[in-house]
């Protein structure tokens, strides 16, 4: 006989909490305007599953809704770099300064970008950030600014030698990031690419027995990723101008003015008073502002470049401009500060936080070591620096942790150089290494 006090099993699906009961709750309404809609419909998503499937009841839906939610409406997470490598590509390159990000901020809605509000006529795009460029260089005789600094050699090589010859050292065949490389760049521009001289030595003379009625310009590109020491010879900007063609100058990382801590890394004042027509540049290596392509010359030149109707598809947005502009005239950027800390300072950081770090019993200690600048950028350059040393094993707690504090394991130790990591963060740091320690 069947036993008529048994319960049927509960419908699950009368249980669960619908999509519109739980948006509805005042406890999502501040994420909903913080994240938007389908960020928070997602998390409501996850938590109704959890229902589902009994792992938690009804009553807890939003609570599970909440601690689903991301920490912001981007997919990138902010990542403390104690790699050493100031300029770590993956990361992004360069930190902004806190001018330029507040410059941001300011411009996020509508802004005088290309108008002038005294007249109210339409004005120059972004020319407080070009003028700032030109007071930063005054050898250039005008500016412009694009997306990035494949993008100003682009622009140079379509507007200079659409269909002619740029001639380019067989030294100087550079392959940057993700596998792109100067010449193809150069050629799916339309110009074609006449090699000069050998890999490890180039003449003037290569050059002047190179150029014919159809040479557009002479390219010097920068190798800011690798070097060529031994038997090796090269040409700089001065002699090339000798041989009346216009000559171009990428050289890549930003520099605008010579550094001594930097010796070796060409600049773009430098290469300008030498004679070049064009300087191009990147914007987030060396000057430390954000992703853009610095174009430097003669007024001319850089005129015909920002004519040219392939300009208007590399046009920098207002965020770019504004960010650019607070680098060049505000405070020192974190690079700058990064390349130039003094060691001494760095020790004193990396012993204090080794001390903290060991008084909760943990094998830590600091150890000197190497850092470089990285992205393009100063090639076999190393600053000596100083680093927090850690078991190997917390390298995956700390990157996957919140916050993300990326480092780099060195005979099975992890090593933490705090660089590029900002001294108000130390604590951060401290933090995140007992977490992943389970302190």
């Amino acid at each position: 006989m069947a036993d008529k006090t048994r319960q049927p099993p509960a419908d699950t699906r009368r249980q669960v909490p619908s999509a519109t009961v739980l948006l509805g709750d005042p406890r999502l309404g501040e994420a909903l305007a913080r994240l938007g809609r389908p960020l928070v419909k997602a998390a409501v998503a996850t938590a109704q599953q959890a229902v589902r499937e009994g792992r938690i009841g009804p009553g807890d839906a939003v609570h599970a809704a909440l601690a689903a939610l991301p920490a912001r409406a981007v997919g990138l997470s902010p990542v403390h770099n104690a790699t050493g490598v100031v300029l770590h590509t993956n990361l992004g390159r360069a930190p902004l300064s806190r001018a330029a990000l507040e410059a941001m901020a300011a411009v996020g809605g509508y802004t005088d970008v290309e108008l002038d509000l005294g007249t109210g006529r339409r004005a120059p795009r972004g020319r407080g950030a070009m003028a700032a460029l030109r007071e930063a260089v005054p050898a250039a005789e005008d500016v412009h600014v694009v997306n990035n600094g494949a993008a100003a050699l682009a622009l140079a090589a379509v507007t200079l030698a659409p269909g002619r010859d740029i001639l380019l050292s067989r030294g100087e065949f550079v392959e940057i990031g993700d596998g792109f490389r100067i010449p193809e760049l150069l050629a799916s521009c339309g110009a074609r690419i006449h090699e000069v001289g050998t890999t490890n030595r180039t003449r003037l003379s290569d050059y002047a027995d190179a150029v014919g009625p159809d040479t557009g310009f002479i390219l010097k590109v920068h190798p800011s990723n690798f070097t060529v020491s031994g038997f090796t010879q090269g040409v700089d900007a001065g002699e090339l101008a000798s041989l009346g063609l216009p000559v171009v100058v990428d050289i890549g990382s930003g520099l605008l003015t010579p550094d001594p801590v930097l010796p070796d890394e060409p600049d773009a004042a430098t290469a300008l008073r030498a004679g070049a027509a064009l300087v191009t540049a990147s914007g987030d290596k060396l000057l430390g502002g954000p992703q853009a392509g610095l174009v430097l010359g003669r007024a001319t030149v850089v005129e015909r470049m920002r004519r040219h109707p392939l300009a208007r598809a590399l046009r920098v947005d207002k965020f770019t401009l504004a960010a650019l502009e607070a680098t060049l005239r505000g405070p020192e950027p974190p690079v700058h500060a990064a390349v130039h800390m003094p060691l001494r300072q760095l020790r004193v950081r990396t012993l204090g936080l080794a001390e903290d770090v060991a008084r909760h019993g943990l094998d830590a200690h600091a150890v000197p070591c190497e850092a470089v600048v990285g992205g393009g950028g100063a090639p076999g350059t190393v600053l000596p620096s100083c680093a927090l040393s850690l078991p190997a094993d917390l390298a995956t707690p700390l990157r996957t942790g919140e916050p993300a504090v990326l480092g780099r394991v060195v005979r099975g130790r992890l090593l933490l150089d705090l660089r590029c990591v900002p001294q108000a963060c130390d604590g951060e740091i401290l933090a995140a290494v007992l977490r992943a320690a389970g302190l």
